[in-house]
């Protein structure tokens, strides 16, 4: 039987490889508009080490790193699926690709310290690029939805209140 500690390596180690099939995804589709669709392959990924944190912090204290390794891939994800659904602002576009690689990078910075707690590893995440992925994220208009299926009308306000609340999670 497995112990915590090799389960969490476990999921280190798995989530790393994620992180490199989601950099291929965001160089392919990198100042590439028509490739926008892609990025829901991005959020599927990232969906990946959401599932993957969750089921491994059932077993850890509310305050350990990995709670928020999951409500920054979250938020990751969110602008993935968002930005896929861009067809018409190329510069827009540029911008959160560009952003969801400075993510993902800092996603797997985050893995690399899950040793730290929740709170001194959220010091780590710079305030410029809270104050960028909110500004990113209030840019997407209620047209674009934060998930694969498409949401009912009365559902998109809450899926950026969640967005919101995930980015205030994270420190800002």
């Amino acid at each position: 039987m497995s112990t915590g500690k090799e389960i969490l390596e476990d999921f280190i180690r798995e989530s790393k490889k994620i992180i490199q099939e989601s950099m291929v995804v965001l160089d392919k589709v990198e100042g590439n508009l028509v490739q926008a669709k892609n990025l829901k392959d991005y959020g599927n990924l990232v969906d990946r080490i959401i599932g993957g944190a969750k089921s491994v912090a059932l077993d850890l204290a509310p305050s350990h790193a990995l709670n928020l390794v999951s409500d920054y891939a979250a938020v990751c994800k969110a602008v993935g699926y968002k930005a896929s659904q861009i067809s018409d602002n190329e510069q827009f576009f540029d911008v959160c690709v560009a952003l969801l690689q400075d993510a993902t990078e800092t996603l797997d910075t985050l893995l690399d310290n899950v040793d730290k707690s929740r709170d001194e590893l959220r010091k780590t995440l710079s305030s410029t690029f809270i104050d960028r992925l909110s500004w990113v994220s209030k840019k997407f208009s209620s047209e674009y939805h934060g998930t694969v299926g498409v949401l009912a009308p009365e559902n998109k306000t809450l899926v950026q209140s969640e967005i919101d609340e995930l980015i205030k999670k994270l420190g800002a």
